[in-house]
């Protein structure tokens, strides 16, 4: 097999992996939150611990990155997709860190009915783990049309983070004992908050490993 055809082998899968580890945190946010909304401590002690599955991926990934960059001696654009993939898992790592802080959190609200606290929220999970895998099929396709939808996409999710906000302080108006109930929801928005910042950081990784460039900025 010719060297370039065998690469490219090698970037199919590497975009492979890319794509399973954006699967494993998209389940891990659908699970950690269907835990906090069931009360399952199996499922979410589950999430807490495929946290480690998800590390060993990133860790797989970078591997496969580096062996790439020193036995083949890519292209200019090839660099630039392997180098990027390199910061996208660490993007990726964190998503799964924060998922699994949401099933963290679902521990200490056993008892809690968040639909009498917050009706957005299953929107905003919804949204989240939608920009996530659109992010990484941006990147593994090179889409940086779709990549620069992000920026109003994270503005959508920053708006159902105020409308959440609001909602917990309403619920403290009615019911100022259940505080700490509060702050473990305003956090779980926080944390959704924080994947959808990630996968924006996915995007601009996107669109760099098409330009070259951060901004107007030649890098590589």
């Amino acid at each position: 097999m010719a060297t370039r055809e065998a690469f490219i082998q090698e970037l199919e899968g590497l975009n492979q992996e890319l794509n399973a580890m954006s699967q494993m945190v998209q389940d891990a946010i659908d699970s950690s939150f269907q835990a906090l909304t069931e009360h399952n401590e199996e499922l979410a002690q589950k999430v807490i611990k495929g946290d480690r599955d998800v590390d060993n991926m990133e860790r797989k990934i970078e591997t496969h990155c580096l062996t790439l960059m020193l036995k083949q001696q890519p292209v200019a654009s090839d660099l630039r997709h392997i180098s990027t993939a390199l910061k996208v898992v660490t993007d990726l790592e964190r998503m799964g860190d924060q998922a699994a802080d949401i099933a963290d959190l679902s521990l200490r609200l056993e008892d809690a009915d968040i639909s009498l606290v917050s009706k957005h929220l299953p929107a905003m999970v919804a949204n989240v783990k939608t920009m996530v895998k659109d992010a990484i099929r941006a990147f593994i396709e090179r889409d940086t049309e779709t990549a620069e939808t992000f920026e109003q996409r994270d503005d959508l999710i920053d708006a159902f983070f105020e409308r959440v906000k609001r909602e917990v302080i309403e619920f403290l108006k009615k019911d100022g004992d259940k505080s700490d109930v509060a702050v473990d929801l305003l956090m779980v928005a926080k944390y959704l908050e924080r994947i959808a910042d990630h996968a924006v950081n996915v995007c601009e990784w996107t669109e760099f490993s098409d330009t070259g460039a951060v901004g107007d900025v030649m890098i590589l």
